[in-house]
């Protein structure tokens, strides 16, 4: 069965987050906390630098994308894994799947190049602070998210198109709680030749071009912050910066391990990549907002007067 021509009626079946029927509903209850959590906390994010003019700098406009993209990221898998415990279904539509994998892929690669472009900002800004506001303008910054956006999505477009030309026969189950390329690949009974190597070096530029330039950045960032005479100010760099290089470990570590590591088939090893693809989908998107708001006294004050209703366009 040629991909352009599957079955409206063609299904797959997820794996899901556990196969142990007496956890589904503790799965449930833990992942619906996580997933209000993680739209809260990014909306409140987004909502404190848009209503705080203190905030409205390029440091904040990427956070305030990154915590967009976060909040579509998370939606793009979680419904329907929560859909999927409640009513003890693990099927999806091959449309639904497709549809699924476009939109996981889009985010998530909207989430690298933002990390990449926060690393740039801060690369300006202790680097060369006098040419800061220039090189930082509200125009650059609109440019650096738009390219952002359409990188993303010519790569989403790729992987899905990718997918489409291929063949599913008689196994079909998903060995993950979402769609994505691995699995569906492994499922195929078509040539994944072309696929895995466009997985290979399409893939792997994605991830480790943006993960080498946020390096160099941060290798000049730290050389200028060591030669800062005074104490306070190193501590007042370093607290900017360890914000963006926690998500970055935390993010890039897992997308690592998910898709530049060997793929794995026994079921000890499947629920370790879910547990992989939990930590970035899931994990990463609640984390980010306590993670920048914690270490920052800008964004805690912003918050505080989100919440008491004192904003300031």
């Amino acid at each position: 069965m040629a991909g352009g021509n599957q079955s409206s009626l063609f299904e797959f079946l997820l794996w899901g987050l556990s196969k142990q029927p007496e956890q589904q509903h503790m799965l449930f209850l833990l992942f619906l906390w996580m997933y209000v959590a993680t739209v809260a906390g990014n909306l409140l994010i987004i909502l404190a630098i848009v209503t705080d003019t203190h905030l409205h700098m390029p440091m904040y406009f990427f956070l305030a994308s990154l915590s967009c993209a976060d909040i579509l990221f998370t939606s793009t898998t979680m419904p329907k894994a929560l859909v999927n415990i409640q009513t003890q279904s693990r099927s999806i539509s091959y449309a639904g799947c497709l549809v699924q994998l476009y939109f996981f892929l889009t985010f998530g690669d909207m989430d690298i190049f933002l990390l990449a472009a926060m690393a740039y900002d801060r690369y300006v800004a202790i680097c060369h602070p006098l040419h800061y506001t220039v090189v930082m303008s509200r125009q650059r910054c609109i440019v650096l998210v738009t390219a952002c956006w359409t990188l993303r999505s010519l790569v989403a477009v790729t992987h899905t198109l990718l997918i489409f030309r291929l063949s599913f026969c008689s196994k079909k189950v998903i060995a993950d709680f979402f769609c994505d390329l691995g699995p569906l690949m492994k499922l195929s009974c078509s040539n994944t030749r072309v696929n895995e190597l466009v997985l290979l070096f399409l893939g792997g530029a994605v991830i480790l071009i943006p993960l080498v330039l946020i390096l160099v950045s941060y290798i000049h960032i730290v050389s200028a912050i060591f030669g800062v005479p005074a104490a306070q100010g190193r501590y007042k760099a370093f607290s900017t910066c360890g914000s963006h290089l926690a998500v970055v470990a935390l993010f890039f570590g897992t997308v690592i391990r998910a898709y530049l590591c060997p793929p794995s088939s026994s079921s000890k090893s499947i629920e370790e990549d879910t547990a992989a693809a939990v930590m970035y989908t899931v994990v990463t998107p609640l984390l980010n907002p306590f993670i920048y708001s914690l270490r920052n006294r800008d964004m805690q004050g912003a918050l505080g007067r989100l919440l008491r209703g004192k904003v300031s366009f």
